[in-house]
């Protein structure tokens, strides 16, 4: 349920975009009747609005997510903090410019900001924070936990490189269809991957 609730933002894009992009003129008659005050000229083509609208709509649903949390008085995650702030900077960006570039960098900055904070906290804090969030339902040895970590850093760099490759060799669509299918597929491998390893090892060791 907490994978769903993170992912509320990007599922949203999703759906939003597709509508949009089956439903341009109504896509661009409410970017145009909504947005219009906030967008360079005022003025939005049918062919930009649906990634516009998305754009829009996660914007939202990132400050709902927080809203709800704090209401209901439950922890905000640094990152969730991290994340909105993100997409309200590249976000607003593509909606002022009505320009694309700016929201196709979004996961690739985030990206690398979840890697910079393990890198600086496992190197330079001395603490290891995917140690912090997984220790209470794994337990292993001291000297693995350093490299679970450095195998995430990896990850989320490669993700970022990934994501630019798409997003700038591909069409829009089919960069969306990666932003929810491939990124979630990719983690669920990941994951998988490193946990059968992890239990591969821990038996050998034992």
């Amino acid at each position: 349920m907490k994978f769903l609730f993170d992912l509320f933002p990007v599922i949203l894009f999703f759906g939003i975009f597709k509508w949009g992009e089956s439903s341009p003129d109504s896509a661009q008659a409410l970017v145009n009747h909504y947005l219009s005050g906030v967008v360079s000229g005022g003025v939005v083509t049918a062919t930009q609005a649906p990634v516009l609208l998305a754009t829009a709509v996660a914007i939202l649903a990132s400050v709902a997510q927080i809203g709800y949390l704090l209401l209901r008085r439950k922890k905000v995650d640094a990152m969730l903090w991290v994340s909105l702030l993100i997409i309200c900077v590249f976000g607003g960006a593509t909606i002022y410019f009505h320009n694309e570039t700016f929201i196709k960098w979004k996961p690739t900055v985030l990206y690398w900001a979840f890697a910079a904070v393990l890198l600086v906290s496992q190197l330079f804090l001395k603490k290891n924070l995917i140690r912090t969030m997984m220790e209470k339902q794994m337990s292993m040895p001291d000297q693995i936990w350093p490299r679970v970590g450095f195998a995430w850093i990896a990850f989320f760099i490669f993700m970022g490189c990934l994501n630019l490759f798409v997003a700038f060799n591909f069409p829009t669509a089919t960069w969306v269809n990666f932003k929810l299918f491939g990124g979630m597929g990719l983690m669920f491998v990941f994951v998988i991957g490193q946990s059968v390893l992890l239990s591969k090892y821990i038996k050998e060791s034992e």
